[in-house]
């Protein structure tokens, strides 16, 4: 490593610039881009993503020099492209390097030739969680993530907020949190990686399930209703996938759902309220500046689901609203009939 040891942001997203302004306050960052124009703008102009840059944070396109620059990077990218983004990374590695992903969804280790539009299921074995795909295509050992009310507009705008630094190694909870805390930001631990990745991914589900009742007006009374009974549905299928409840009710999970229920900053969000006002999915995927990881995730669950036979009658709607062609006022209807009995059955 160089004398001067910076800490690295994979991803100049919204979040990934967010995050390394915010890193920082306390340190020198490189921000990895995967477009030499967003590296040329930061440079002259101290801007992305409608965000001012901070002085500290230093753009590349290189992969290399962030791994021999940092011992601790930050991958913020979306899901779809991490795989491709870390095998161009991975020859840099070393089990020297710390990662804590920031990143809210799964890959599928499927049959060649094989995609989600042609299995009809998903075994646990077929999901990887982002630690788990590092893990797999690197040498890096001491690996995390970080998940939590953490809207990207808010923390832009240095409102306060906080999050969960969650690992098996006290070590990279430790360098996690002393990079990340300020006055502004709290961060709090957790043992349970694959719970707080299981819920921190989940929990857009309900994100795009609530942006669909407020494109209804249906108010505050039925969104109370979806966010307990939704919670449910997330903690049975994390506890089919290996995941601990109480991370669900921490901040990766209830916490996440309540900042991203009823936010038009959170892009999922906007996916359901889009859709309920009748727009076609496709047409939203289209118009959008940056992923919504919970479209897939809808798509996920629903097969991880069918598989072990989880009862999740509110996931199983929104995916028929999504995918199949039927109204959101139609599933609605349903999910009002529907014989729930007992209110709390998860814990």
């Amino acid at each position: 490593m160089n004398t001067k040891e910076y800490i690295g942001v994979i991803g100049a997203g919204s979040f990934g610039t967010a995050l390394a302004n915010l890193i920082a306050e306390n340190h020198d960052v490189l921000l990895f881009a995967r477009r030499q124009e967003i590296v040329d703008e930061i440079i002259s102009q101290r801007t992305n993503m409608g965000q001012i840059v901070h002085e500290r944070v230093h753009p590349t396109i290189s992969p290399e020099e962030v791994a021999t620059n940092c011992r601790l990077i930050f991958p913020t990218i979306p899901s779809a492209v991490f795989y491709e983004v870390l095998l161009r990374f991975a020859p840099h590695l070393s089990p020297e390097h710390i990662l804590i992903h920031g990143i809210k969804g799964f890959y599928f280790d499927l049959p060649e030739g094989a995609s989600l539009d042609t299995i009809k299921t998903l075994s646990r074995k077929q999901v990887l969680t982002m630690s788990e795909l590092i893990m797999k295509e690197t040498t890096v050992v001491r690996v995390g993530c970080i998940s939590g009310p953490n809207l990207a507009a808010e923390l832009a705008n240095h409102l306060p907020a906080g999050t969960v630094i969650a690992s098996h190694f006290d070590e990279v909870i430790k360098v996690g949190e002393q990079a990340l805390r300020s006055q502004r930001f709290q961060v709090f631990g957790s043992h349970d990686l694959h719970g707080v990745e299981f819920a921190g991914t989940l929990k857009n589900i309900i994100a795009i399930a609530s942006g669909a009742l407020t494109g209804l007006n249906l108010g505050e009374n039925a969104r109370a209703l979806l966010i307990a009974k939704g919670l449910g549905e997330l903690i049975r299928v994390g506890r089919a996938m290996g995941a601990e409840p109480q991370s669900f009710l921490g901040l990766a999970g209830i916490g996440d759902i309540i900042a991203t229920a009823s936010s038009t900053h959170s892009r999922n969000f906007m996916v359901g309220n889009r859709l309920a006002k009748g727009e076609k999915l496709s047409e939203i995927i289209a118009t959008s500046v940056e992923v919504a990881e919970g479209i897939q995730t809808v798509k996920i669950v629903k097969m991880l689901a069918d598989h072990y036979k989880v009862r999740i009658p509110i996931i199983t709607m929104l995916h028929r609203a999504m995918f199949e062609d039927m109204s959101v006022e139609k599933g609605l209807e349903y999910l009002m009939k529907y014989p729930f009995l007992q209110d709390v059955d998860f814990i």
